[in-house]
């Protein structure tokens, strides 16, 4: 019964939010309290919700201040540079910016944490994509897949997962990884190209000079003219039926939309106040020390998010009345990333607090087949994508795996196989409404949840499939 009412609530979940029926932060919390309450275990719902927030605050406390530091570091200039130089390689083409997009997510990944990607990679590209009108849920979609693929860096969290689950040494599963996830990455660029392509032919292709100058023209004045990808058309700015953003905006969402157009591009704008050419070393210096302690783990990394956007909110502006004004225009963000992560703490503590979760993977694990135990490896790698979408990596790799592990070693299947096959479905699984980083990214690009769910989810899942053949492929898995 735990099993079928586990399932039907992350159905129920995806249904509502896909659906528009239901916002993300209402689902994650009535959802599971009437699923709580269904299973007979409403008295204890408390309790869940309780250990589900203890067991997320130290994420949300990460997220609260990454947003502000890497806020301030958008506000004094430092990601400037390379605004301009993806803008000058773009062209204002549209399927280099989509490249552009998976490239950035990648070498931004390089960092270990999702939240850092996609705040930097939004805060580089969506000005762009919004100028030309371009759909927003590739952006999303794009980087969540790239960021997935590097997600299973040593230091990425779940490859250190099935290494302490499977008492294996990370560098042994992730080293051989490298060829098969070096084509799940390919996969990503291609897919970039052909999504990119598309988006060429629907907008046609600016020149650079043509996209800056709109920055110059009002909005009721702008006009995009398409030279190239099909027949030159003349398209209003920022609104209308051919907004093109990819949110599903209508009405008052349209307008809204319509409302934010041009103020993400404000981030190109040289002659704002809050910039500090002359503190522009002391930011780098100051960025690079922040990712590199928390590569190395010298401290908690919410622990050094707090201690950086302390320092640079004192450095970069050292009157008190600046330091409001800043951390006022970052609270946007703060408040609804960290609501989302407190929401989902009500739906993880009510999936493990009944124990959905572990007779979830009870059933998927027993519904294998006997004759499956030769072929372990496999089944644990196309059951990963499922499953690291459905459920934390914690509840997967320490829940899950080990006993996919312990089936394969009755048929001879290496635990180091396992673990390989394991990492499969991560570029899923940074899509899955249970990863506290995909709302940053929705909310930074204002995409909805449904709506980034519904694009994406095909072109992860089939990212992950393409990483498994290579797997398979080069004798791997």
């Amino acid at each position: 019964m735990l099993t079928i009412l586990g399932f039907a609530m992350i159905a129920t979940f995806l249904v509502l939010i896909m659906m528009k029926k239901m916002s993300p932060i209402a689902a994650l919390v009535l959802i599971p309290a009437l699923f709580c309450v269904a299973v007979g275990k409403g008295a204890k719902l408390g309790d869940y919700v309780i250990e589900g927030v203890g067991n997320l605050a130290p994420t949300a406390a990460m997220l609260m201040f990454a947003i502000v530091y890497f806020g301030v570091m958008i506000d004094v200039g430092l990601f400037d540079p390379i605004v301009r130089g993806i803008l000058r390689f773009c062209k204002a083409d549209p399927m280099r910016i989509v490249v552009g997009t998976a490239v950035l997510a990648a070498i931004v990944s390089l960092d270990g944490d999702g939240s850092t990607t996609f705040m930097i990679t939004v805060s580089a590209m969506y000005p762009l994509y919004k100028r030309l009108k371009m759909s927003l849920v590739v952006m999303t979609g794009v980087a969540a897949t790239a960021n997935g693929v590097m997600n299973t860096l040593p230091w990425g969290g779940p490859t250190a997962r099935a290494a302490t689950a499977l008492k294996l040494d990370a560098g042994d599963i992730f080293v051989p990884m490298i060829p098969a996830l070096g084509v799940g990455l390919a996969a990503v660029l291609l897919l970039a190209v052909v999504l990119g392509r598309r988006e060429r032919k629907r907008l046609g292709t600016l020149t650079l000079d043509e996209a800056l100058a709109t920055e110059t023209v009002t909005e009721s004045e702008t006009v995009l003219v398409g030279t190239g990808g099909g027949s030159d058309r003349t398209r209003k700015s920022f609104g209308g039926s051919g907004s093109g953003s990819g949110t599903g905006a209508d009405g008052d969402e349209a307008a809204d939309a319509e409302a934010h157009a041009d103020e993400g591009f404000k981030g190109l704008d040289p002659g704002r106040a809050t910039l500090r050419p002359k503190l522009y070393w002391f930011n780098a210096g100051l960025t690079v020390a922040l990712l590199t302690a928390m590569i190395m783990e010298l401290m908690p990394i919410p622990v050094l998010f707090l201690l950086g956007a302390a320092l640079a909110l004192t450095v970069n502006f050292p009157h008190m009345p600046d330091q409001r004004a800043r951390i006022a225009a970052h609270a946007d963000n703060v408040l609804n990333v960290s609501g989302m992560v407190f929401a989902a703490a009500v739906f993880t503590g009510v999936l493990s607090g009944t124990g959905m979760v572990d007779h979830m993977a009870d059933w998927l694990v027993g519904a294998i087949p006997d004759g499956m135990g030769p072929h372990m490896a496999i089944v644990t790698g196309i059951l990963s994508i499922p499953l690291t979408y459905f459920m934390s990596n914690d509840g997967f790799y320490f829940g899950v795996v080990p006993v996919l592990a312990e089936a394969g070693a009755a048929h001879g299947v290496s635990p180091l196989e396992i673990a390989r096959a394991s990492l499969v479905g991560q570029p899923l699984h940074m899509s899955s409404p249970l990863v506290p980083a995909v709302y940053v990214l929705v909310g930074m690009a204002k995409v909805e949840f449904g709506d980034h769910t519904r694009f994406t989810v095909k072109w992860a899942a089939l990212t992950s499939l393409v990483v498994l053949g290579a797997g398979l492929l080069f004798g791997i898995i």
